[in-house]
C-alpha cells in the first residue's frame, strides 16, 4: 500500500478521494496550515505554509505519491483583481513548494497527480464543437486560460526530478457535497430552473466519483503521462443540465426562466463570462488509455448523486 501526500484535501475533492484512498488501505497525510489536528479515521497530518513557503519535509520523505489540489475556489468570490491574484498565486505558489521540497528533501515519491481546470481552453468555435477541444489545444489568452497554464507550468519541474507527473483538467463537478450542483439546485427551491444566458452554452461535467477514480487510474497504472480531460464523455448545454436536475427534483413543477446574460454581467462581473462560456471537452484521451466511467450520462449521474451515494 502507498502513503500518500495531500494538498488541498479537505476540500470537495480532497475528502472523497481521502474516503476512496483509505478505503484501499492506502496511507494519507493532508498537508495543512493546521496540522495540530487530532488523526480522524487513519488521516494524518502534516504542516505546510506557502506564504511562509514551509512545508513538513518529513511527510514529503515519508510519501510515494503526491496528489496536488491546493488552490482558491474560482467561483467562490467576485473576480476583483485582489481575489485574481490570489486564485492564480494559490496555485502556482503552491506547486512552486512542492517542487522545492522534492529537489531539496530525499524522497521516494513516484508520482505527482495535479489538478488543472477545462478554464485551460477557450470558447468553443461553434455550437455544437462536434470535435471538442482535445489536451493539444494551447490555453487560451484570458483569465483562467493563463491562470491554468501557470499552473500547469509550476508543477511541470517534477518531471525533471524523475517523478511521472499526471495533471486532470477537470470539467464542472457533479457532487450534491458541495460545489456547482448545489448553487444550480436553489432557484429550483422557488419552483424555476435558472438557466444562464440563451442556455445553449456546452457545460463539460464529470461524476464526482468518476473523478476520484481518475485520481486513482493515475496513482495505480505506469501509463498515464502527462495532461488528461477529466470530463464525462457526453457534455450537455445548460438548458438540459438545469432541467435534467430539475426534472430529479421537482418533477413536472417547475418552469425554466432564461436568466439574461446582462444581468449575469452585473450581478457576477468578469465571472459571468465564464457562466456564459460553451466550452465542449473531449475525454477521448483518457478512454483511449483504458479509463472506464461508471457515470457517462446525465440523467444516470444525476440519478446516482440524488439517491445519496455521493
Amino acid at each position: 500500500m502507498a502513503t500518500v501526500l495531500i494538498t488541498g484535501g479537505t476540500g470537495l475533492v480532497g475528502k472523497a478521494l481521502t474516503k476512496a484512498l483509505l478505503d484501499r488501505q492506502h496511507t494519507v497525510i493532508i498537508l495543512s496550515r493546521n496540522a495540530d489536528k487530532d488523526d480522524a479515521n487513519g488521516i494524518r497530518y502534516a504542516k505546510w505554509d506557502i506564504e511562509k513557503n514551509e512545508i513538513d519535509r518529513a511527510a514529503v520523505a515519508a510519501a510515494d505519491v503526491i496528489i496536488h489540489l491546493a488552490g482558491a475556489g474560482v467561483a467562490d468570490k467576485r473576480w476583483t483583481e485582489k481575489r485574481k491574484r490570489e486564485i492564480r498565486d494559490s496555485r502556482v505558489n503552491s506547486s512552486a513548494l512542492l517542487v522545492k521540497a522534492l529537489r531539496d528533501t530525499p524522497n521516494k515519491v513516484e508520482v505527482v497527480i495535479s489538478a488543472s481546470a477545462i478554464g485551460w481552453y477557450g470558447p468553443d468555435p461553434t455550437i455544437p464543437n462536434p470535435r471538442g477541444f482535445s489536451e493539444e489545444a494551447p490555453p487560451y489568452p484570458d483569465f483562467l486560460g493563463n491562470t491554468c497554464r501557470d499552473w500547469e507550468a509550476s508543477i511541470d519541474p517534477v518531471e525533471s526530478l524523475g517523478k511521472r507527473l499526471v495533471k486532470l483538467r477537470t470539467g464542472i463537478v457533479l457532487s450534491t457535497k458541495g460545489g456547482a450542483l448545489p448553487q444550480f439546485e436553489k432557484s429550483l427551491g422557488f419552483g424555476v430552473g435558472a438557466v444562464m444566458g440563451n442556455g445553449k452554452q456546452i457545460v463539460s461535467w464529470v461524476h464526482i466519483d468518476d473523478l476520484v477514480n481518475m485520481y486513482l487510474a493515475a496513482m495505480e497504472n505506469s501509463s498515464y503521462s502527462g495532461a488528461y480531460n477529466a470530463v464525462a464523455p457526453n457534455p450537455v448545454n445548460n438548458r438540459t443540465l438545469i432541467n435534467e436536475i430539475g426534472k430529479i427534483k421537482k418533477g413536472r413543477y417547475f418552469t425554466l426562466l432564461h436568466v439574461p446574460a446582462f444581468l449575469l454581467k452585473i450581478v457576477l462581473g468578469e465571472m459571468s463570462v465564464e457562466v456564459l462560456k460553451s466550452t465542449t471537452v473531449s475525454s477521448a484521451r483518457l478512454q483511449l488509455d483504458g479509463f472506464l466511467f461508471q457515470h457517462p450520462l446525465l440523467p444516470e449521474a444525476l440519478a446516482d448523486l440524488y439517491k445519496g451515494k455521493s
